[in-house]
């Protein structure tokens, strides 16, 4: 990685007007093979000039726009892809913001680059910068991102997905890369716990933006993760081959080449979504850090947790309960998500008693695994929210906290001290077993799915191991 030593990194020499030139020709030729080599040429050309180079400098705002022009409206798999990997690299090489430090000794500074080109007006709400459409090289708005988002779900629908149309793959690579785009950005504001820092991310001030509609931005956002991991788990492969079956023009090696092509970047757009969420859910957590702290100002409009509305979802639509556990990995948000899900519906003592008058909420995974002792209360969950719906969260529960507790334990290994960890992770084994046969007492009848069947084994042999 490059980092830029200051604005004159940003300037640029005259050859930027020959690359300029050659992609003005390749824009007004008819979209034939000549075009499309010039178009190649030029992505060709700025690679070499901005990274090849020992000490190569960013290209200027025009150049990046005419890349990303290329990108939003590229009819050609080489030039889609082309487009995307070059401003990827780009970005890689001369980032927008990162943490500088001018000694080992000394803390990081928060560098952010004034003059660097973005895929986004320089002022996402109230700018006057003029938003990019569709046909244009311009950058985008909140809006625009929304109306993105919005055709990306259209797309996994199934409507739009078919492997000699362009358009998929476009939307897709374009919405990764605008992921990319705010991953760059958020994570070292993030890492500098400041809060002034991580208000002014490009991310917060998307979703701060009158010019969306937040909610149902993010119910988009989880409808799309859901209906990957369904496409994903095997109907995509149903649905290729039904295309096959229909006349194309493309031959048969063409159309599995495009196939295959078209679910990499399926995978990938499911993996950009959940690092989309992730960084929404931290940006949130680190808001309600800094509202506890004072650090907040009425300029920081309160809007409502992504976390409660992937419950709020995740309890209106049971089925979507497994389509999203399965395809949502960061274990810590996980299980947080799995266990306020949980105490959702857990019941707690109404009256109280000699017995409840002490009664502590162990709003944990711990705490409610202990509630399946409870028949009468089991009896009563399983009414609300269903057998299946239980031994998912139950088991996609264990999974995360086992993954936390494992990666503790690789820390405990190298600072020395790693019994506590070892004990811990035999009790969670132990409860997450005497939980499910609790569980399934209560209902005899009760079939075992596969991946309660995966966790309980996981956990007795873990207990066998340590034993």
């Amino acid at each position: 990685m490059v980092n830029p030593s200051n604005s004159e990194r940003w300037n640029r020499a005259g050859i930027d007007d020959n690359m300029l030139a050659m992609f003005d020709a390749s824009e007004t030729k008819d979209p034939h093979q000549d075009a499309l080599d010039d178009r190649i040429a030029f992505l060709d050309v700025v690679r070499a000039s901005s990274i090849g180079p020992e000490y190569g400098k960013p290209p200027t705002s025009k150049i990046f726009g005419a890349v990303f022009h290329m990108l939003r409206t590229g009819n050609s798999l080489e030039i889609i892809v082309g487009s995307y990997k070059l401003l990827v690299d780009l970005d890689k090489h001369f980032p927008r913001v990162y943490l500088s430090r001018s000694s080992s000794n000394s803390p990081s500074k928060l560098v952010a680059v004034k003059e660097a080109w973005s895929p986004f007006i320089d002022c996402l709400d109230n700018g006057t910068a003029e938003a990019g459409d569709k046909q244009s090289s311009g950058p985008l708005d909140p809006s625009s991102f929304q109306l993105l988002i919005e055709d990306v779900a259209e797309i996994i629908s199934g409507s739009k997905l078919q492997a000699a149309n362009m358009e998929p793959l476009r939307n897709m690579l374009l919405f990764q890369y605008l992921v990319i785009v705010f991953e760059d950005d958020f994570i070292p504001r993030n890492a500098s716990s400041e809060w002034n820092m991580q208000r002014e991310s490009l991310l917060s001030l998307l979703l701060g933006s009158r010019k969306i509609n937040y909610k149902s931005l993010m119910k988009d956002c989880l409808t799309i993760i859901c209906q990957l991991s369904q496409l994903l788990q095997g109907e995509f492969s149903k649905h290729l081959e039904l295309q096959q079956s229909s006349k194309s023009k493309l031959s048969r090696n063409c159309h599995v080449a495009l196939s295959l092509s078209l679910f990499g970047v399926l995978k990938d757009t499911c993996v950009s979504m959940e690092k989309l969420l992730v960084m929404i859910m931290n940006l949130d957590m680190a808001r309600k850090k800094a509202d506890m702290e004072g650090h907040t100002t009425r300029a920081d409009s309160p809007r409502t947790p992504l976390m409660e509305i992937i419950l709020d979802e995740l309890a209106y639509n049971k089925d979507s309960v497994p389509l999203f556990f399965k395809t949502f990995s960061e274990p810590k948000l996980k299980l947080e998500i799995v266990v306020q899900y949980l105490w959702k519906y857990i019941t707690k003592p109404s009256v109280r008693t000699r017995k409840s008058s002490d009664y502590i909420e162990d709003a944990t995974f711990g705490g409610a695994l202990k509630c399946f002792s409870n028949k009468t209360g089991t009896k009563s969950l399983m009414k609300k929210i269903g057998v299946d719906v239980i031994q998912f969260l139950l088991a996609h529960g264990f999974q995360a906290q086992l993954s936390i507790l494992s990666n503790g334990n690789a820390d405990a290994n190298i600072s020395g001290d790693k019994e506590g960890g070892v004990g811990a992770l035999v009790d969670l084994c132990q409860n997450f077993i005497s939980a499910f046969n609790d569980f399934r007492s209560t209902d005899a009848h009760m079939e075992i799915l596969s991946i309660g069947k995966e966790a309980l084994f996981t956990a007795a042999t873990i207990m066998a191991a340590k034993s």
